[in-house]
This record gives C-alpha cells, structure tokens and sequence, in this order.
C-alpha cells in the first residue's frame, strides 16, 4: 500500500475541490486522495468512488510526484487522423490552390496524398486548420502597393494623427451611385428566394464627406448626375461648419473633382484637397460607408417606386451619428488593407 502523509492544509484543500472543481474527472481524484487522507483502506475508496485499484494507485503516484496540480492536469486520449500527418503539405497547396468545393478538395488531397476520406471528414479537416468559405473580393490590378504604403505613412497618417489631437479635420470624400436595381444579398431561407427587379436605370447620386474620427457625414444629393459644381456645393456646405482649424479633404483621383473650378474654390476656402494614388480605394473610409448603406437598407429588398428607394438610402444615412453609430464606429476605424497582403487565386 502506498503511504502519504497528509498536512492539514492539503487535505483542507482535497476537501474544498472535490466539491468545487469544474471537471467531474477532477473531482472523482481529490475526493479518493481526501478518503485516502481520511485513513480508509483502498479497498473502501475503490468502493465508494468506483474507480479499479489501479486507478487509484495511479491517482497516488500523481500525487506523490506533482500534488494537487498535478492531479488537476486532464489527459484526454484522441486518436489522430491520418491526414493531420499531412497538414502542412495540404496546408501550402490549399494556400496556392484553394478549392472551390469540398468535393474539390477531397480530390486534390487524394491526389496530394493518396488519401481518400468521405465529404464530412475533409469538411472537419478544412476546418480544423482555419478553412472556410469566404467570397472572393476583389482588388484593382493597377493598384501600386508600394505607392499606397508611402501615401499612407507620408501623407495620410500625419494628417490623421493631428485629427485626432483636434488640430486639423480630415474629411474622406467619394459619390455612391445607387441604381433602382435588385442588390441581392444572402439569406437564411427553406427555398430560393426572387425578388422584383424594377424596370429603368434610375439613380440616386450621393456625393458624401466623412469625418475621419468624428464620422459626422456631410452629402449632397440628385437624381442626374455628380459633376464639379456638385462637389463645389460639398465644398460650400464644409466651409459653412465653420470649424476653425485647418480643413483636408482625402478623394480620388475621377476627373470634375481636378479641375479648375474645383482648385479654385477649394484655395479661397482654405480647404486642402489631398488626391489618393490611383485605384486606391481601399485607403478611402468612406467606401465602407456605402457598403453597409448598401447591406442595410437595399439588400434583397424591392422598392416598387423610385421615391421610396431614395427615402430608404437618405433615411440610412441620416441615422449614421445615431441608430448605427455603434457599428458604424467599429466598422469605420483608421486602419486600412493593403494590397500587399491580398492573395489571388491561382489558375
């Protein structure tokens, strides 16, 4: 028989986890080292606990070698899958080639490995390793990665940091074309769901300036098209905020917003025009804002008159600083992809 001397503090602490700790497994252990504090034989523990005598002589040794933490470790047993064996080879083709199924990728890791598995283990698998379905986005293939990362630390950043303090405004400018189309999105459904799809292309412009900490959001609106005077009428309703400190406008580069009338007007109200690298639109904030007005209030959604799809988008945006300000603020936050980082899919 294995022999323990037990202090008075160990067993108060055998007594407290048999009771209170969150694993039942780790309770059955304290309660038979507490019985065994107690002097009853091991024949009586093994009775009054159910474990083998092995077991508890098991659960002595433990104690003997590491005391109560060691009996608090869970070594749970899982037999390993024969593709974990494999893991970093279907790992780096899966990064090259990623497949657009599960039926795929079952061929390609029989293909790579000469291992064969049912649709729901490789779909575990996939998992396993950080795999799941995400829709492709796209990236302008003219982008400059380096230009936009030299932009940012030099031009960008510096402003931002000193909109931050208050000492300067940082406006991020760009116009939304909303076409009275189907914008279909996903839903949880039991079948397939069709929405109308009205007839005509009529559309709603907004030319809209977001403040980049604030987020407070400027717009001018119509139902023709935006052009210079449109964004001079932006420029106006800026200027009239009376802000008192320096003012920066952050846009791209589409042709009425460098032109003449544009510079000119900008200059005499003292507002600074900072001009992105082109195909940038990941570096604009307010990009985002236009893809949850989309999410929000077009969606899988059918406007039967083209005064209600207007209403729809106006009533989004005017609720920006309130009802959504919480999801506006974590979505609208100063850190933006690069390129860089993007992967394409190889063919």
């Amino acid at each position: 028989m294995i022999k323990i001397e037990f202090t008075e503090g160990e067993m108060q602490a055998l007594n407290y986890e048999r009771y209170n700790h969150p694993h039942p497994r780790v309770q059955r252990r304290m309660e038979a080292l507490w019985l065994k504090s107690q002097g009853l034989s091991h024949n009586e523990i093994c009775r009054l606990t159910g474990i083998s005598a092995n077991t508890l002589r098991g659960y002595l040794r433990e104690y003997q070698q590491g005391g109560i933490e060691a009996l608090k470790q869970i070594h749970f047993y899982q037999s390993q899958s024969e593709l974990r064996q494999h893991t970093t080879t279907i790992e780096e083709y899966f990064h090259e080639h990623p497949p657009s199924s599960v039926k795929e990728a079952m061929a390609k890791i029989e293909e790579q490995t000469g291992i064969k598995r049912s649709e729901n283990r490789v779909r575990a698998f996939l998992k396993s390793i950080g795999m799941a379905p995400r829709k492709v986005g796209t990236i302008p293939a003219k982008a400059d990665p380096e230009e936009q990362e030299s932009f940012v630390k030099e031009e960008l950043e510096p402003r931002l940091e000193e909109a931050k303090t208050g000492q300067r405004v940082v406006f991020f400018v760009d116009a939304a074309h909303f076409v009275l189309a189907p914008f279909l999105g996903i839903l949880w459904s039991f079948t397939r769901l069709f929405i109308k799809a009205p007839s005509g292309r009529k559309r709603f412009n907004v030319l809209g300036a977001l403040n980049a900490v604030t987020h407070e959001l400027i717009i001018v609106t119509n139902d023709t098209y935006i052009n210079a005077q449109s964004f001079c009428d932006l420029l106006w309703c800026i200027s009239r905020l009376d802000l008192g400190v320096p003012i920066t406008l952050v846009l791209d580069n589409v042709r009425y917003q460098k032109c003449k009338l544009v510079w000119e007007l900008a200059e005499s109200l003292d507002i600074e025009l900072l001009y992105l690298p082109p195909y940038s639109p990941n570096l604009n904030l307010i990009e985002r804002l236009w893809k949850f007005v989309k999410k929000k209030c077009l969606y899988s959604k059918y406007y039967s008159e083209f005064k209600d799809f207007k209403k729809a988008i106006s009533n989004c945006l005017n609720q920006t600083d309130t009802t959504y300000k919480q999801e506006l603020d974590s979505l609208l936050t100063l850190r933006f992809q690069s390129f860089e980082k993007a992967q394409s899919v190889a063919v």
